[in-house]
C-alpha cells in the first residue's frame, strides 16, 4: 500500500505540468473569472478536462488484485486487472471550475474512455467517473474561487464515492474488495492532493502574473505622474534631462537617451562622457526610427559609436510622436543584447507611447495657451465708446469757454488711450500703473461732472508693486459712474482701497453710494452677459473672467449691493 502510495504521489509531478501548461490557455482563464459560457467555450471545456481524465487513467497503475502487482504505466488492462489512475481529477476540477454541465460532459468522455479499456471495474469506474463530476458541478458557485480545502475534499470524495461503486457493481466481489482495501486509501488520499495540487499551481502562476502586470502598471503610473510636468513643457535639453533621470531611477537600464529629429538632447548613465547632449544624431538606425515611426532592437554594431571601447552593446529605441508626426526617440541601452528581453521590449513600447501622449497634451496646453491669450487681448482692447464721444464733445465744449481746462482733459485722454493700447501687448501690469491709468479715466470724468463726482483713494505703499492684469480697475470705476449714478445729481461718491490683507494676498475694494443693483440682477453680474434696460454688464463680465482666467478662481469679483443705498465690488490678488 505505501508503495502505490508512494508510486501515485510521484505520479502528481504530471499533474504539475499539465497545470502550468493550461495556464496559457486563453480558455483556461476564462474559465476562472467568468460564470457564463456559451455553447462553444463548453465543448471546449469539456473536451479539455475529458482529455485531462483520460491522462490520468493512462499515468495510472495496472493492479491485479491477486498478486497485488502493478505495472508502471498502463498500456492494455486485462480482464482481471484494475487501474489505480488519477483520472477523476480533471473531472472533478471540471465540475468544480465550469459547473455540473462541464462536469458531467468532461465524465462521460473519460468515463466511456475508461470502460472501453477494460477490466474488471471497467462498468463502475466509468460511472464513478461520471457521477464524480456531477459531484463536483453541485459544489460550483458563481462569482466565487473555487478554494484549496473544497478542491481536497472534493477530490478525496469522489474517489471514495468510486472505491464504494467498485464494491457495489465489479464482480467477482472478492476480487472488489480486496482491490479497495490494497488501492482505496492510496487512491484517495492521491487524487485529494492532486485536486488541491492543480488548483494550487493554478493559482500561483496567475497570481505572480498578476502581481508583475500589478507592478508594472504603478510602475508606469509612477512615470505618467513624475513626467508629465516636464514633457508638457515640450521637447528641450532641460525637459529631456528631467524625464531621462526619472526613467533611469525606475527602468533597468544601463543608460537612457533622449533625442529630437536632429540632436541628442539628454543622456544619462553609462557613456554620458562622449554621449553628450546637443551632438548631432550619430547613428543611422536613430534616422530609421524617425522616418519609419517603428521601435527597433539593435546590438552593439548598429549603434554605430565613434568611441571604440563605449560600454554600450545594445540599444532599444522607442519614437516619440506628436499625432502621426515622429519628432523624436526614446533609448533605453544596455551593455549586451543578452540583458534584453521581453518584458524591456514591451516597457519601451509602452514607454514611447507614454511620453508621445503627454507631448500632445502639451500641444493641446499650447494651442490652449494661445487661445486663452488671444481672448485676454480681445477683452483688453474692448472700449466703451460712449466714453470716447462724451469726452470728445466735453473738449469741444471747453475749447471755447474754458480752453486751459480742455487742453488738460485732452493731455488725460491721450494718457487714458495710451495706456489702453499699451495694454494689448503686455500679460501683466503693476498696481502703480493701474492706478495711473485709472487717474487719468477719473480725471476726465470729474472734469466732465464737475463737482458732481468725488473719489478718493486710500492705497498702501506696500502694494503698489504688486502684478496684477491690464484694465480692471477702470472699467469697474466707469461701472459705478455710468450704472450707479445715473439719476443721481450731486454727491457722488467713490472709495478705492488697495491694502495687504495677509502676507501673500491684496485686497481691492471698490465702494460707491449710488443706485444699487436688484437683488434679481445680482447674481449673474459677472457670471455672464444680462440683458436689461440699464446695460449688459459686459465690462463686469470682461474683467471677472480675465481675474479668473489668469489668478485662478480664488481672485473672481465679489458684489454686494442695496437699492438705493450703493456697490461693493471686492476681489483679492496674490501678492
Amino acid at each position: 500500500m505505501m508503495e502505490l502510495l508512494i508510486t501515485m504521489t510521484e505520479r502528481l509531478g504530471i499533474i504539475v505540468t499539465i497545470a502550468f501548461i493550461v495556464t496559457r490557455f486563453r480558455f483556461f482563464r476564462q474559465m476562472l473569472n467568468e460564470d457564463h459560457f456559451n455553447r462553444k467555450q463548453q465543448v471546449k471545456a469539456i473536451l479539455f478536462f475529458g482529455v485531462f481524465g483520460i491522462i490520468g487513467t493512462y499515468t495510472g497503475l495496472t493492479l491485479s488484485p491477486e498478486s497485488l502487482e502493478f505495472n508502471r504505466w498502463v498500456g492494455s488492462v486485462g480482464e482481471d486487472e484494475a487501474i489505480a489512475n488519477s483520472r477523476v481529477i480533471g473531472v472533478v476540477l471540471a465540475g468544480l471550475f465550469g459547473g455540473w454541465r462541464i462536469g458531467l460532459g468532461a465524465g462521460i468522455v473519460a468515463g466511456i474512455h475508461r470502460f472501453a479499456l477494460g477490466g474488471f471495474t471497467a462498468l463502475s469506474c466509468g460511472v464513478a467517473t461520471i457521477l464524480a463530476g456531477l459531484l463536483a458541478g453541485l459544489f460550483y458557485k458563481k462569482n466565487k474561487h473555487v478554494k484549496l480545502s473544497k478542491a481536497l475534499m472534493i477530490g478525496a470524495l469522489a474517489e471514495a464515492m468510486q472505491m464504494f461503486i467498485i464494491l457495489l457493481l465489479s464482480k467477482p466481489t472478492e476480487q472488489a474488495f480486496s482491490l479497495v482495501g490494497h488501492i482505496g486509501i492510496p487512491m484517495i488520499i492521491a487524487n485529494g492532493l492532486g485536486s488541491a495540487l492543480f488548483l494550487l499551481i493554478i493559482r500561483s502562476v496567475l497570481n505572480e502574473e498578476e502581481k508583475a502586470a500589478a507592478l508594472q502598471a504603478q510602475k508606469s503610473l509612477r512615470i505618467a505622474r513624475q513626467t508629465l510636468g516636464y514633457m508638457r513643457q515640450g521637447m528641450n535639453e532641460k525637459s529631456a534631462a528631467a524625464v531621462c533621470r526619472i526613467l533611469f531611477d525606475e527602468v533597468k537600464a544601463s543608460a537612457i537617451a533622449i533625442t529630437n529629429e536632429t540632436k541628442i538632447l539628454a543622456h544619462i548613465g553609462l557613456g554620458d562622457d562622449h554621449h553628450s547632449p546637443g551632438r548631432p544624431l550619430q547613428t543611422e538606425i536613430t534616422r530609421q526610427v524617425i522616418e519609419g515611426g517603428e521601435l527597433i532592437v539593435v546590438g552593439k554594431r548598429d549603434i554605430h559609436c565613434q568611441v571604440s571601447d563605449c560600454p554600450l552593446g545594445a540599444v532599444i529605441i522607442g519614437p516619440l510622436k506628436k499625432g502621426n508626426q515622429t519628432v523624436g526617440t526614446l533609448k533605453l541601452y544596455f551593455r549586451h543584447e543578452k540583458e534584453i528581453n521581453n518584458v524591456d521590449v514591451e516597457l519601451m513600447s509602452g514607454l514611447s507611447m507614454l511620453l508621445s501622449y503627454q507631448l500632445e497634451v502639451s500641444q493641446l496646453d499650447d494651442a490652449q495657451k494661445l487661445a486663452q491669450e488671444a481672448e485676454i487681448r480681445a477683452l483688453q482692447a474692448q472700449i466703451n465708446p460712449h466714453f470716447l464721444f462724451n469726452a470728445l464733445n466735453t473738449i469741444n465744449s471747453l475749447i471755447r469757454i474754458d480752453p486751459n481746462k480742455a487742453r488738460k482733459m485732452l493731455l488725460h485722454l491721450s494718457q487714458y488711450f495710451r495706456k489702453n493700447l499699451a495694454s494689448t501687448t503686455v500679460e501683466w501690469t503693476t498696481l502703480s500703473e493701474e492706478l495711473s491709468h485709472l487717474q487719468a479715466y477719473a480725471n476726465i470724468e470729474k472734469m466732465r461732472f464737475v463737482d458732481k463726482l468725488h473719489i478718493h483713494y486710500e492705497v498702501g505703499e506696500d502694494v503698489l508693486n504688486a502684478k496684477i492684469p491690464p484694465l480692471i480697475l477702470q472699467p469697474l470705476i466707469e461701472n459705478s459712474i455710468h450704472h450707479g449714478f445715473k439719476n443721481k445729481t450731486e454727491n457722488c461718491s467713490i472709495h478705492i482701497l488697495l491694502e495687504k490683507e495677509t502676507e501673500a494676498s491684496i485686497r481691492i475694494v471698490i465702494r460707491d453710494n449710488g443706485a444699487g443693483i436688484e437683488p434679481g440682477q445680482l447674481q449673474k453680474l459677472g457670471q455672464e452677459i444680462v440683458e436689461s434696460k440699464s446695460g449688459t454688464g459686459l465690462a463686469l463680465y470682461n474683467v471677472n473672467k480675465r481675474l479668473t482666467m489668469m489668478m485662478g478662481q480664488q481672485s473672481a469679483l465679489k458684489i454686494r449691493s442695496e437699492p438705493g443705498k450703493g456697490t461693493e465690488i471686492s476681489f483679492r490678488i496674490p501678492k
